[in-house]
C-alpha cells in the first residue's frame, strides 16, 4: 500500500474520484511510511486517531458528491510553530511546552477549507533559530539519505516527511533558508514565498521582517497546488514557460565557493537552460559576504526582542545553542541593527534592478551537500566554510531582499547526497518560479529518487 502515496498529488486526486483508491487508504499508506522511518524523528506529533476520523469522513463526502477542492483527502503535515486549533503549539520548545492553540493559523484554514487533512506537527530547530534540527527537547531529526547527517532546519522534521512521503506535502517556515535547506538536503521541493505573500497569522515568528511561510514536497506541481490554495486562488497550474529567450542571471566566483559536486550539478542547470535557447549572463554583483553578515545580525537582533523576557527568567529552559544566538542578540545595539536593515535595502534595490536585465537569477541553494551531525565546519578546498555561514551564503539573498525563491533537486554527490538549485524571482513570481521547476522535473527525474532509507 506504501507505494500508492509515490504517485503524484494530482494522480492521487485522480484515483480519488474515480474510486481507484480511498482517504482512508492515504492515510494509512502515510501512516506506515511513518512507522518505518520513525527513527529519522520527522514528527513531534501524529494526530493518529484525528486523522483517521477525518479520513473516514473525508471519503464519505466524495461519495456523497461533495468535493472541497485541490487538497481533498490528502494527509499534509504542519511545522510545530504552527497553530492547530486543540492542539499543542511548542515551536520546538519546552518554554512553550503545552501551550493549546485555540484557533488555526490561517495557513491551516486554508489547507482545510481544501479538503486537507493534517496528519501531524513536524520536529524542528527550537524557535526556528538553528540549521540541524537537533533539537534538544524533541530529539534531533535524521536525513533519510543517510542517517549520520543532517535534514537542515529550521523545517528538518518537514523536509523530512515529504522526503519520505510520511505526509504528501509538508508547511515550513523560512527566514533566513529554513525551508531551502532541507528542500536542498532531502532531495525535494520547496518554495520560500515573498515576505508578505502568505499570511503567518498563527504563526509563532522568529524574525517577524523576515519570516514566511511555504510548501515542501516530492513534486514541484505539488508546492504549486499547495501554493494556490495558500494564497487564497483557486485555479489551474500555471502553463509550462517558453525557455527559449529567457535571460538566467548567474552570480560570479560560484565554482570557487562551493564543492566540486555542486559546481557540477550547477554547471549543467545552466546548461540544460542554454541548451533551451535561454541567455544565461553573469551579473555584475558585490556584497554576498557582507548579505550573509546582515541576515545574521537580523536574525539575533529581533528574536532577542521578543524574548528578552523569557531570557531574563527562565533562560535555562532554552537549548544552549539557541540560548547563546538569543544572548547574543541582546547585545545588538540600534544602530547595528538599523545599518543592517540599511544594507538590506541596498541589497534589494541592486536586485530589483537586475531584474532589469533577467527574469531569473540561478543560485546553489547550498555550497555543500549535507553535513555529518556535529559538523561546525565543511572543508572547501583550501579553506573552511561555517556550516552557518554556509547555510546562509546564496539564501541571504532572497531574504534579506523579501523576494520569492524556490529550491528544486538538481543532482548527487559522490556519497549519493541530494543537490539542490535555487531560483529567485522578481515580487509575485511565486508561479513562475513553481513552473519553472515543474519544467526542469519534466526533463530530469532527480525528484524522483528514492531516498536510502526506504531501499529495500
Amino acid at each position: 500500500m506504501s507505494e500508492l502515496i509515490d504517485a503524484s498529488m494530482l494522480t492521487l486526486a485522480q484515483q480519488l474520484r474515480t474510486r481507484q483508491t480511498s482517504v482512508p487508504e492515504l492515510v494509512e499508506a502515510c501512516l506506515a511510511r511513518e512507522e518505518i522511518t520513525r527513527d529519522l524523528n520527522a514528527f513531534n506529533e501524529v494526530y493518529l486517531s484525528q486523522v483517521r476520523q477525518t479520513a473516514k469522513a473525508s471519503q464519505r463526502l466524495l461519495e456523497q458528491g461533495y468535493d472541497l477542492g485541490p487538497l481533498h483527502g490528502m494527509p499534509i503535515a504542519i511545522k510545530a510553530n504552527i497553530d492547530l486549533a486543540g492542539e499543542e503549539m511548542h515551536a520546538g520548545s519546552q518554554i512553550l511546552s503545552g501551550n493549546i492553540a485555540q484557533r488555526d493559523a490561517v495557513v491551516v484554514q486554508r489547507l482545510k477549507q481544501a479538503g486537507a487533512l493534517i496528519i501531524g506537527s513536524t520536529n524542528m530547530h527550537e524557535f526556528a533559530w538553528g540549521g540541524t534540527t537537533n533539537n534538544p527537547h524533541y530529539g534531533a531529526s535524521s536525513n533519510p539519505w543517510d542517517d549520520t547527517r543532517i535534514p537542515a532546519g529550521s523545517s528538518g522534521g518537514s523536509g523530512v516527511a515529504a522526503a519520505v512521503r510520511s505526509a504528501l506535502a509538508t508547511l515550513g517556515t523560512d527566514t533566513g533558508g529554513s525551508i531551502r535547506l532541507p528542500a536542498s538536503m532531502n532531495g525535494i521541493t520547496g518554495l520560500r514565498p515573498g515576505v508578505g505573500r502568505l499570511s503567518t497569522e498563527g504563526i509563532f515568528p522568529l524574525a517577524t521582517s523576515l519570516d514566511t511561510v511555504g510548501p515542501l514536497a516530492r513534486y514541484a506541481e505539488e508546492c504549486e497546488i499547495l501554493f494556490n490554495v495558500l494564497d487564497g486562488r483557486s485555479q489551474p497550474l500555471t502553463a509550462l514557460p517558453e525557455l527559449a529567450g529567457l535571460r538566467i542571471g548567474l552570480l560570479p566566483d560560484v565554482h570557487q565557493q562551493v564543492q566540486p559536486d555542486v559546481a557540477t550539478a550547477y554547471d549543467q542547470m545552466v546548461q540544460w537552460f542554454s541548451a533551451a535557447g535561454a541567455r544565461c549572463q553573469t551579473l555584475s554583483f558585490t556584497g554576498l559576504d557582507q548579505a550573509v553578515n546582515a541576515l545574521v545580525l537580523i536574525n539575533l537582533a529581533e528574536p532577542a526582542s521578543l524574548h528578552a523576557p523569557w531570557l531574563a527568567d527562565r533562560a535555562n529552559e532554552y537549548g544552549a545553542d539557541v540560548r547563546k544566538l538569543l544572548q547574543a542578540g541582546l547585545s545588538i545595539t540600534a544602530v547595528e541593527y538599523l545599518q543592517a536593515q540599511r544594507f538590506r535595502t541596498g541589497l534589494r534595490m541592486q536586485l530589483l534592478q537586475h531584474f532589469h536585465q533577467v527574469d531569473v537569477i540561478l543560485v546553489p541553494t547550498l555550497p555543500f551537500t549535507a553535513p555529518h551531525k556535529g559538523l561546525e565546519a565543511i572543508q572547501m578546498g583550501d579553506r573552511e566554510e561555517s556550516v552557518l555561514t554556509g547555510n546562509m551564503r546564496y539564501n541571504a539573498l532572497a531574504s534579506l531582499s523579501a523576494l520569492p525563491a524556490i529550491s528544486q533537486p538538481a543532482g548527487f554527490d559522490c556519497d549519493g547526497m541530494p543537490i539542490g538549485m535555487q531560483l529567485i524571482g522578481r515580487d509575485g513570481a511565486e508561479r513562475q518560479l513553481l513552473a519553472f521547476a515543474r519544467r526542469f522535473q519534466q526533463d530530469h527525474d532527480f525528484h524522483l529518487h528514492t531516498p536510502t532509507r526506504l531501499r529495500a
